[in-house]
């Protein structure tokens, strides 16, 4: 997909999002990158962050996306209504959504990166994540969430769903439709059939039971896709697989929950990662971190998952 726009919606304003992205935006990779970025949000906020921090910063106030300018922060205002609570803020976040999918519906040459939320106060149970937030509102079945480095990627089966709810959803359909969604991700973005490792569900990949999750489900899933000559291998047991030769030799590993694949990610990688979700009409992208509230306010958090969805862009 050629991308030429990066629309940027700023979503939670107790974030340490605008702080980060103020970074990039004063660093010299900015002044280098070929796309265009636009932000969605709330421009006196957004002022204000760039006054307090004496940047030297070239903005452009637009009404309409077809004024944007390369190497300037082109603004899209949000209002923001100053007497609500925090927990009120909800609002504020749909509508940096909603007029951002209103501005993708029409351009297909843009990609969209929103801020980390607060899943408690935003998505209220209705949702399990902003993943599935918005493949509901762009009417889109099967997204796949793809947490990216160029080292390594990982994927899980089922995304922040609570363990106890894991086994039943492992299924040998799911497992093929997000495998070759994710290899086609690669194959159209990256000109690469990616290696991809599959890991098991239980410890050692073995259980009391006659047979487990990886006979019943996980391995005819791999054969299905190994039948197909997507370069699919597993499952693989999840305590030994994350071992340097097996990371430096494969492209992706899909897991079956979240922490499985994600706690070995960022440690490995730390910040140096993004949250890619597939499927959408659109490439969406967000920072593999929350909104860190602890930390707002204080510019000290580390910019690195905006320097790695830049280059992503770039790259794509």
């Amino acid at each position: 997909m050629n991308i030429n726009h990066i629309l940027v919606a700023m979503t939670e304003p107790k974030s340490i999002f605008l702080e980060i992205l103020l970074k990039y935006f004063t660093s010299k990779s900015f002044k280098t990158n070929k796309k265009i970025i636009s932000l969605v949000g709330n421009i006196s906020e957004i002022k204000k962050e760039i006054k307090k921090n004496n940047y030297n910063i070239k903005l452009n106030e637009i009404m309409d996306i077809r004024n944007s300018k390369r190497n300037y922060v082109n603004l899209i205002d949000i209002k923001i209504n100053k007497k609500s609570s925090y927990i009120d803020i909800s609002n504020y976040i749909s509508d940096c959504f909603g007029k951002s999918l209103s501005i993708l519906k029409k351009n297909k040459k843009i990609a969209l990166f929103n801020g980390p939320i607060n899943k408690k106060t935003f998505l209220k149970k209705k949702y399990l994540g902003i993943t599935e937030y918005l493949a509901k509102k762009t009417n889109s079945k099967d997204p796949v969430m793809l947490i990216y480095n160029e080292k390594l990627s990982v994927s899980p089966i089922t995304t922040h769903l609570p363990i106890k709810y894991v086994s039943k959803n492992i299924k040998k359909s799911k497992i093929i439709k997000k495998v070759k969604s994710i290899n086609n991700f690669f194959v159209e973005n990256f000109k690469k059939k990616p290696k991809i490792a599959v890991l098991g569900l239980n410890p050692h990949c073995e259980t009391i039971e006659k047979a487990g999750e990886e006979q019943k489900e996980i391995l005819p899933a791999i054969k299905r896709l190994q039948s197909e000559k997507l370069k699919v291998k597993g499952p693989f047991s999840a305590d030994t697989f994350f071992i340097k030769k097996n990371i430096d030799y494969y492209d992706v590993v899909v897991g079956m929950y979240h922490d499985q694949v994600l706690t070995p990610l960022k440690t490995l990688y730390n910040f140096n990662a993004i949250n890619v979700t597939i499927g959408l009409p659109f490439i969406r992208v967000s920072p593999d971190h929350g909104p860190n509230i602890s930390m707002y306010g204080k510019n000290k958090s580390d910019p690195s998952s905006i320097f790695c969805a830049m280059n992503f862009f770039n790259k794509i």
